[in-house]
């Protein structure tokens, strides 16, 4: 094994809390709405309208996590939130009235939003320079895997055991937390951030004024509404544009998880043989434009030739995503000050809250007018970013644009700057 992919100390206990938290995930994510009402036994359009609001609700808790991270360090946020998770799922059984349900949504919904940035954060304490790309495609892969093999799982129980296959399905992802969270207790982190002091703790402030990152923030932003373009747009398309049964879908997805399963850690290797993280994300979302623009035009293909299309482009959409991801993940990282860091992800992790939230009625909207033109506004959104993402080259700090390993960068500006400003240095 290369030196440079050797594992790290604390990686396998992460890998694997990864991989238990993805197959808990994926045995209720398919079957959510019929998951809730199986076990709460509330109207289906009341559970859709919680789970909505809850969800709103709980991007309010993106900003409370970052300051967690930085104030409490990344590795005991996260276990909190394992904990908080896992408890959530346990008192579902409980929400059979209105008012239980919906509070026990939110806290569940507010623990799940909180944790990206802060898995991001912990990757930061535990992997530098490549190693940092390196986990962050192994992790992509690891969730995939999992969330596939948690579906098959529920399927089966659900298949086997009725009803009561769902309250099984409840407990058994309760579980997957609170393992995951044992995990998370024998994790050790060789390069911790420093924790921010009373007088650096400057607030969410001093992230916005620091303009690389922010532009660093809308650029993810402009690209990350291609990422929900599978589960939104591409059945619906599929349906509306070309008349085919709505399962359709259910390849679609099993050929993008597969893909993302098996090929997310050879093709994140290859990307790191590049060493400018900006350039090998912005060429994830050119790749990521292309798919847009061939799906735009589509509907010029034979009517036999459509379902190879749309299997070809979905092909070419993943490639974008396994070029990007991990790239970009690392970038996020990387470009935060590592007393900060916990409230510049949590930044960051809004662009893609905001575009999952966006996207249906983007889409939708735009399908009504002219089935081609969600593509295309994808397309141009996915370009403007990898756009951006070149213009921020020379303004971020090079420790994040390159991967080369730190002690053979020159200092950073975080470092060279004096304490009293977390953007001071970095906002140019």
């Amino acid at each position: 094994m290369k030196a440079k992919d050797r594992r790290l100390p604390g990686e396998q206990n992460l890998i694997a809390g990864m991989l238990v938290d993805a197959v808990g995930t994926g045995m209720y994510v398919p079957f959510s709405l019929v998951f809730f009402q199986r076990i709460t036994d509330l109207p289906l359009a009341t559970i859709g309208t919680v789970l909505t609001v809850a969800g709103l609700l709980a991007m309010g808790a993106m900003p409370v996590g970052g300051w967690a991270v930085d104030r409490f360090g990344a590795r005991r946020v996260r276990l909190v939130l394992y904990l908080i998770r896992g408890l959530g799922f346990l008192a579902f059984p409980l929400g059979t009235s209105l008012p239980v349900f919906a509070l026990v949504a939110t806290l569940t919904a507010a623990g799940a939003q909180a944790f990206p940035a802060t898995q991001q954060a912990l990757i930061g304490d535990l992997a530098q320079g490549e190693h940092r790309d390196r986990l962050m495609a192994l992790a992509r892969s690891v969730n995939n895997a999992g969330l596939g093999a948690g579906g098959l799982l529920a399927a089966g129980l659900v298949q086997l055991g009725g009803d009561g296959g769902f309250l099984a399905v409840a407990w058994l992802n309760a579980a997957t937390f609170f393992i995951a969270a044992l995990f998370a207790l024998r994790i050790t982190t060789p390069h911790p951030a420093r924790l921010a002091t009373d007088r650096e703790r400057a607030g969410y402030r001093a992230v916005l004024r620091d303009r690389p990152y922010t532009g660093l923030t809308v650029a993810n932003f402009l690209i990350a509404l291609g990422y929900s373009a599978l589960s939104v747009l591409l059945p619906v398309y599929a349906v509306t544009q070309f008349d085919l049964p709505a399962s359709v879908a259910g390849p679609l997805f099993a050929v993008n998880t597969a893909l993302c399963a098996f090929a997310g850690v050879p093709v994140g290797r290859l990307g790191r043989r590049f060493t400018r993280r900006t350039r090998v994300a912005a060429v994830g979302a050119l790749i990521f434009a292309a798919a847009f623009l061939g799906y735009a035009l589509l509907g010029a293909m034979p009517r036999e030739s459509v379902m190879t299309g749309l299997v070809g482009l979905l092909v070419l959409y993943t490639i974008g995503e396994l070029v990007h991801s991990p790239s970009a993940g690392a970038l996020s990282v990387s470009a935060a000050p590592t007393e900060a860091r916990g409230r510049y992800l949590a930044t960051y992790q809004l662009s893609w809250a905001l575009s999952q939230t966006l996207a249906p009625s983007l889409f939708t909207g735009l399908l009504t007018l002219d089935g081609r033109l969600p593509w295309l506004v994808l397309a141009a959104s996915s370009t403007a970013g990898a756009a951006m993402l070149l213009a921020l080259e020379r303004r971020l700090p090079p420790e994040a644009v390159f991967t080369t390993a730190v002690d053979a960068l020159p200092p950073t500006r975080a470092e060279t700057a004096e304490p009293r400003s977390l953007s001071q240095g970095r906002a140019g």
